[in-house]
């Protein structure tokens, strides 16, 4: 299965993920490389509360880490889900777990990924297109950023043709 995430862990970090709170319980980045966190507010990664104004699209996604923990997505080695085994798989960590964190990667943004092609719908829907689409379903395309996923003219002209659209409006 093909896996190719757009960002690096110090990227996604950079254009703010998870409210800044991914480090703030349970991992600590400094078991991560200090590049990643150089130049980065330590509001970005390792607040207590959530803030919405960290995220890139300013918006509150995803779910709790309660929540998480009941959907059972976690792994005792990752406590704190796909970034954290994202990060460590970035780092070269190879796992028992791959397989199935890569699987959810691809059902989530991946070629055929659902939450990719809900937001190419809603963009082509959208009187805004793909030129103005940061405000189309901002929680969708945070959510995707978590995945190391963001909307781009490429994906969209892939997306377009799949599915026979020739013509914009």
């Amino acid at each position: 299965m093909k896996f190719n995430p757009m960002f690096t862990p110090k990227e996604m970090l950079e254009k703010g993920i998870f409210g800044g709170t991914y480090f703030a319980e349970l991992i600590d980045h400094k078991d991560f490389p200090e590049e990643w966190f150089e130049n980065i507010d330590e509001s970005f990664y390792k607040s207590d509360k959530y803030q919405t104004k960290v995220n890139f699209f300013k918006i509150k996604s995803g779910q709790s880490q309660e929540e998480w923990e009941a959907a059972g997505w976690m792994h005792k080695d990752d406590p704190r889900g796909w970034f954290e085994w994202y990060c460590k798989y970035f780092l070269g960590r190879r796992h028992e777990d791959d397989e199935r964190q890569i699987k959810r990667w691809a059902a989530f943004c991946g070629p055929n990924g659902r939450w990719k092609n809900i937001i190419y719908a809603k963009i082509h829907a959208s009187e805004f297109g793909l030129k103005n689409c940061q405000d189309v379903s901002r929680r969708i395309q945070q959510s995707l950023l978590h995945w190391s996923y963001m909307v781009n003219k490429k994906d969209y002209a892939t997306w377009k043709e799949e599915k026979g659209i020739t013509i914009e409006f």
